[in-house]
């Protein structure tokens, strides 16, 4: 597995913005499939974005389309959670998690159980 520690969560206002940061170390991150996934209480964990490693394609659930940006810095082994336009709704722990790109088919890029390398959580509260 892959080390993955995020960062940037925080409180802000409706229209504000924030990014979450995850550093990741391990062989793993030169191929993989990085999911950005959260979950408010009492609900239950949802993918909201993906980010393949190599290339760069994105992926974005409606939720956040055109508010949210998924991006990596390869150089410096970290990846990135651009949110921008923040609203009640996304109050939630965001996590990170990453896998082998060749052992998560399309279908499944946003389903959780296919990722065994986590984070540990980062809040965000937007009121």
């Amino acid at each position: 597995h892959v080390q993955l520690v995020e960062s940037g969560g925080g409180s802000v206002q409706a229209g504000g913005s924030l990014r979450l940061s995850c550093g990741a170390s391990g062989s793993i991150y030169g191929d993989a499939c990085v999911g950005w996934f959260r979950q408010a209480p009492g609900q239950e964990r949802e993918g909201v974005a993906v980010l393949l490693t190599t290339g760069g394609n994105t992926w974005y659930a409606d939720s956040v389309k055109g508010r949210f940006t998924a991006s990596r810095d390869n150089g410096r082994n970290i990846l990135y959670l651009q949110m921008n336009n923040l609203q009640p709704e996304d109050t939630a722990t965001y996590y990170c998690a990453a896998e082998r790109v060749q052992r998560v088919a399309p279908s499944r890029r946003f389903d959780e159980r296919d990722y065994t390398s986590w984070g540990q959580g980062t809040q965000v509260t937007v009121s």
